[in-house]
């Protein structure tokens, strides 16, 4: 697959747009074919289009499966989400780094377990066991 030619602003546009119109194929074959595209992942999270928002959990949950080797690059993106204003957000990046299960993480989790929100203390501690559940690699 050849390389687009947009720059950041444009491609985290484009994504979060094919997501809205229910290209995630599309975008599957994209983050498989880029690695760096996982860098936009927080940014779709934070996306106010909720397709778009639910699109990111589809996209996770299958790369996960089909890209195991690469999935853990989008942990940079959602890490800083952990302390965002909106609680929303900070429980889906809690929700998404439990999804990928990373076991480097779970010192954000624990801290974001203590959260002031109780929605997003109950999703830390979620993603916590969920990776906890999971045999070390």
């Amino acid at each position: 697959m050849k390389p687009l030619n947009v720059g950041p602003p444009d491609m985290r546009s484009m994504i979060a747009d094919y997501m809205e119109k229910g290209y995630l194929e599309n975008i599957i074959d994209m983050f498989k074919h880029d690695e760096n595209m996982y860098a936009y992942v927080g940014d779709l999270i934070k996306d106010e289009r909720l397709i778009v928002r639910i699109g990111v959990s589809a996209l996770l949950d299958t790369l996960k499966e089909e890209d195991v080797g690469h999935i853990s690059k989008a942990i940079s993106s959602i890490l800083p989400l952990l302390k965002d204003a909106n609680p929303v957000v900070r429980s889906d990046a809690a929700y998404f780094l439990g999804m990928i299960g990373d076991r480097d993480v779970l010192s954000f989790l624990i801290e974001t377990a203590n959260d002031r929100d109780e929605n997003v203390r109950v999703i830390a501690k979620e993603a916590i066991d969920e990776i906890e559940a999971k045999p070390p690699s």
